[in-house]
């Protein structure tokens, strides 16, 4: 660890830490990130690699890097949090949500039928344009959490 890249915590980020790891309410992987930036602080004159600070820590070496440059770069608070992880966005949106819900309580279903099922649900979601695709797992993972069934 080079002077530019060393850690020089101030009291006020220092009291934050503490008070972090003392009440012991912050997610494990936070207070990972906080004990790895008490153990990289060089403001008090302790000189640790990042070798010895992950072993104190009981984590990876490449951990205890990232985490105190994140603190270099982003500052106290970037260090602590996760960065957002990219995922593809939800075919099903509000509106098709909306939709959705009408055909379950506003309309019969198709003739020959006693109820919707997840299969007409989503084919009738493509018939009508709201989407080019859907499969009747993605509608049923929706009315799930919607805390729906297309039985009742």
């Amino acid at each position: 660890m080079s002077t530019r890249s060393a850690v020089k915590l101030s009291e006020r980020e220092r009291a934050h830490l503490k008070g972090l790891l003392r009440r012991g309410a912050a997610p494990a992987r936070v207070q990972t990130r906080a004990r790895v930036l008490l153990l990289s602080d060089r403001s008090r004159g302790e000189r640790r690699t990042d070798e010895q600070v992950a072993g104190a820590v009981l984590t990876s070496v490449s951990t205890a890097k990232r985490t105190r440059w994140r603190f270099l770069q982003e500052g106290l608070e970037a260090a602590l949090e996760e960065k957002p992880r990219p995922g593809r966005p939800p075919k099903i949106t509000g509106e098709i949500e909306a939709q959705l819900i009408r055909q379950l309580t506003d309309s019969q279903p198709p003739e020959g039928h006693a109820h919707w099922t997840l299969r007409l649900l989503a084919g009738r979601l493509v018939e009508l344009g709201y989407l080019e695709s859907i499969s009747h797992a993605a509608v049923g993972n929706r009315l799930k959490k919607m805390q729906s069934s297309p039985g009742r």
